[in-house]
């Protein structure tokens, strides 16, 4: 269920997540998520955000940019804790419109898409959940507030290329940052086909909704 201010909320009787834009005075906990370790050539969510050739160290300072900029450049999911204590940062969901994702725009193994769709076709990046928070739908919950907040922004389509675990078998931490298959099917989200893409060697697919721009 979303908010007036982009934020969204869990119904009654779930976990009780909160997702609200990633805005600059978050970014502590935007780092939390995504740079927990302090790294200096950490990913950031921006590989597909830079123009070639970049510097990885100035990363985190082009992120925190973004942060400052309408629209946020990903949502941040908070649980619930004990009465009278702070929400906990659990999670990340990073995207953009392709028009602002200008690697991708050059990408061999992935859809391009056409260029005068770009301003209004989305792509959703990157889905992280913080150790200890995970298997509480917050990637889920991230998921479907992503949706509405593309949809209140101007977009018309939303692509992902997340992956499909094996039969039996869970997909690495290491490459589930990428979302999987089902988990974008409950998001509505329709399985258009394989790319030339893989993460941990399992195969991007490119999956797609459409929404009606809020």
């Amino acid at each position: 269920m979303a908010t007036k201010d982009g934020a969204s909320e869990t119904p009654t009787g779930a976990p009780r997540v909160t997702v609200v834009p990633a805005t600059a005075d978050r970014f502590g906990d935007v780092a939390r998520v995504l740079n927990p370790n302090g790294r200096e050539q950490a990913c950031w969510c921006m590989h597909w955000r830079t123009p070639p050739k970049e510097d990885v160290t100035t990363r985190e300072d082009r992120l925190r940019e973004l942060t400052e900029r309408e629209p946020a450049p990903g949502m941040l999911a908070y649980l619930g804790v004990e009465e009278g204590e702070s929400p906990e940062v659990a999670g990340w969901l990073g995207f953009s419109p392709r028009s602002a994702a200008r690697s991708l725009q050059r990408s061999s193994v992935l859809p391009v898409g056409e260029p005068d769709t770009w301003p209004t076709t989305w792509v959703f990046m990157c889905v992280t959940v913080r150790a200890g928070f995970r298997r509480q739908g917050i990637a889920q919950a991230l998921l479907d507030a992503g949706v509405d907040y593309a949809a209140t922004h101007g977009a018309t389509t939303l692509d992902a290329f997340p992956v499909e675990p094996e039969p039996g078998r869970r997909v690495p931490v290491s490459a589930a940052f990428v979302g999987t298959v089902g988990m974008f099917e409950q998001a509505g989200f329709d399985r258009l086909g394989p790319t030339g893409a893989t993460s941990g060697r399992l195969t991007r697919w490119h999956m797609r909704r459409e929404v009606t721009p809020a």
